[in-house]
């Protein structure tokens, strides 16, 4: 190679910082983690809908739980919503004295339900509570607890009535909407355990036709923010006795269980009603109460779906006489 050749190649390495600086090289890395770094603080300031789907994925309380607020102010703008008897299903496993699956829909988002069945003092919502006699977290891991509780809880079936002793381990995890719960130990019950669920229900999706959404963040964009979100609430139950006594004494039992736990759905769907800003008119002093006397009369009814039938019957009237 002649010696011109070499000082042209010399020249031109020479000048290639000027026309491509090296640093470049070193600084890319550093570039590109602060471009994504930019990039995500624009999504996360950006559409919240877009917020709240991912949050959703990750678990439904992040994203309801935020906007929890939000949902209940929803709620009292527009608090029509018509109750439906829960779905109650008595089924019989071999050697158990029944097992309850229940489902019914509430119109309150699914942490404004989830509050109302952990609330350590709920006895002022379900009425089949006598007292809490004792309540003790064994582990606390933030959105997940664990407690043991004994309450004292009432049963009452047509003319009969009484109380009885729930001691009970609670495994509650707001990231689900869950609550499982156990018994402590065995004695005239040898099994009593059972699991509360809350999904969440786009209440407000009609508005949405003829497209219907399929996530939060299709609702949420379809119904411009205001949608609202309601639960589906499912209850299940197994209660195995020591000894399962024979007919006609388990028919009883069976629905003595089977009204408690309606009683337990009713007064969920009561306080549910309170927290949306219904209420019933105020009497005035000695005034007899219809509802109350109809109510009695339902009470005598022992089949769930002919009682749920005539609440609704009973509450149509009742809203004619008073709108």
């Amino acid at each position: 190679m002649s010696k011109t050749s070499i000082d042209i190649q010399k020249r031109n390495r020479s000048e290639w910082p000027k026309l491509i600086d090296a640093s470049f090289f070193v600084q890319l890395p550093q570039k590109i983690q602060t471009c994504l770094k930019s990039h995500l603080k624009r999504s996360k300031n950006g559409n919240e809908g877009t917020n709240l789907k991912a949050s959703v994925e990750k678990g439904p309380s992040t994203a309801l739980g935020l906007n929890l607020e939000k949902q209940l102010q929803h709620w009292k703008e527009n608090p029509v919503w018509t109750e439906q008897p829960p779905e109650i299903k008595v089924s019989v496993p071999k050697g158990s004295l029944c097992k309850l699956s229940v489902e019914v829909d509430v119109g309150l988002p699914p942490d404004a339900v989830y509050n109302i069945v952990i609330d350590p003092d709920n006895k002022r919502v379900f009425k089949n509570i006598k007292e809490v006699i004792s309540r003790r977290v064994l582990l606390d891991e933030g959105l997940r607890q664990v407690v043991e509780v004994e309450q004292a809880a009432l049963w009452r079936f047509l003319w009969w009535s009484g109380t009885i002793s729930v001691h009970v381990i609670v495994d509650q995890n707001r990231e689900d909407h869950s609550m499982k719960f156990t018994q402590v130990k065995t004695g005239f019950m040898k099994r009593f355990e059972g699991c509360w669920r809350v999904k969440p229900v786009f209440v407000d999706e009609k508005s949405c036709f003829p497209f219907k959404p399929k996530t939060w963040d299709e609702y949420y964009s379809c119904t411009g923010g205001k949608g609202r979100i309601g639960s589906k609430v499912s209850l299940e139950q197994l209660i195995q006795p020591a000894i399962v006594p024979p007919p006609p004494i388990s028919w009883y039992l069976r629905g003595i269980t089977s009204r408690t736990t309606e009683m337990l759905i009713n007064d969920l769907l009561a306080e549910a009603a309170r927290i949306r800003g219904i209420s019933e008119p105020k009497k005035s002093v000695g005034e007899p109460s219809e509802q109350t006397s109809y109510e009695h009369q339902v009470d005598e009814v022992c089949d769930i779906k002919e009682r749920w039938a005539l609440r609704r019957r009973n509450g149509k009237q009742y809203h004619k006489k008073f709108p």
